[in-house]
């Protein structure tokens, strides 16, 4: 029996509705996104703006789909991680709509959700994804039941190291695509810390040391480019060890720093070296979107994952290692 699932993505700056089906159709994908303006992401101003777009976003994406509410048959929604206030707002609207349809109601893990929309678009089997964000950076690969984390950043998330040197330099936001622009035009490679520790990363030293030679005169091109290139090697450094360690020969790129095309280019010259297929799912399935939240609350759902009501609390810190994958056991697709 095809069902439909109507999911809800909110954990940072982005509103999305998604619309899937159980044969991975995605009927619908709409979304709006709170700007900041200047300076980063105001986790409170985020939450009103996404209370003050859902109605907007739900409608549009029912038109999208091209179905009405009473065909909805599950309501999934982001809870965890991300902000506080913006998972709330999310997580109450999700909660109004599963009891006024009668339908019920899953939490799905943002990481983890990412992870299953690139398999479903790629048709991957088993990648090791590097998973890289305003939010979150950290490579996953699926091992004894759950998606494992081979390595992660120890402090700054790598797109909010692009994005907080973007606005110390006077970048407008989203600084990310700003760098890049100005990185094609860097002739020199200036020295900054590499820090990887082990399998993890960090980039806070990073981006301290770049602020500071560019109010030291350096050229703000070649700071972007060396920029790039540190925090970029950094990433493809772990996610080769764990290609490496884990044998298997898929790697896949998502998140919102998936639309670099350096760390594209990067990332799939080692996958190349290492006989592994590289995937990057389309930008509208990397960046966060509804139809994530929705697919891998079908996923779940399928496979005997059950909330109630009380169960749907927002888990901020809700880490990808922590969610059991029960229809990765049952099969090695989906």
């Amino acid at each position: 029996m095809t069902m439909i699932c109507l999911g809800m993505e909110g954990t940072a700056h982005t509103f999305g509705v998604g619309i899937v089906d159980t044969e991975g159709n995605i009927l619908a994908n709409v979304s709006r996104t709170y700007d900041p303006g200047m300076g980063g992401i105001h986790p409170r101003e985020a939450a009103q703006a996404h209370a003050k777009n859902a109605r907007a976003v739900v409608v549009g994406a029912l038109e999208e789909a091209g179905i009405s509410l009473g065909d909805v048959d599950l309501v999934a929604f982001s809870q965890g991680p991300g902000l506080g206030p913006c998972l709330r707002t999310v997580a109450t609207a999700a909660r109004a709509l599963s009891a006024w349809l009668g339908v019920p109601i899953l939490g799905v893990n943002h990481c983890v959700a990412h992870v299953e929309i690139g398999r479903l678009s790629e048709g991957a089997e088993d990648p090791v994804t590097l998973y890289v964000s305003g939010g979150n950076t950290q490579v996953i690969a699926f091992d004894a039941g759950r998606y494992r984390i081979f390595g992660e950043t120890l402090d700054i998330p790598v797109g909010n190291c692009l994005d907080v040197f973007a606005r110390e330099v006077g970048l407008p936001h989203p600084g990310g695509p700003k760098v890049e622009q100005l990185a094609r035009d860097g002739k020199q490679y200036i020295e900054l810390p590499y820090s990887v520790k082990g399998m993890d990363l960090s980039f806070s030293g990073l981006v301290t040391e770049a602020v500071r030679k560019y109010r030291e005169g350096v050229k703000l091109e070649d700071l972007c480019y060396s920029l790039q290139e540190t925090a970029f090697a950094a990433l493809v450094e772990v996610t080769e060890r764990a290609v490496a360690h884990t044998e298997k020969k898929e790697v896949m790129l998502t998140g919102g720093v998936a639309a670099n095309r350096r760390l594209r280019e990067m990332l799939g010259l080692m996958a190349e070296e290492h006989g592994a297929e590289f995937f990057v799912p389309p930008m509208s399935l990397c960046a966060d979107n509804g139809a994530m939240i929705a697919w891998t609350g079908l996923l779940a759902y399928r496979h005997g994952v059950r909330q109630k009501l009380e169960e749907t609390v927002v888990r901020q810190r809700w880490r990808t290692d922590e969610v059991e994958i029960p229809w990765r056991r049952s099969s090695p697709c989906r």
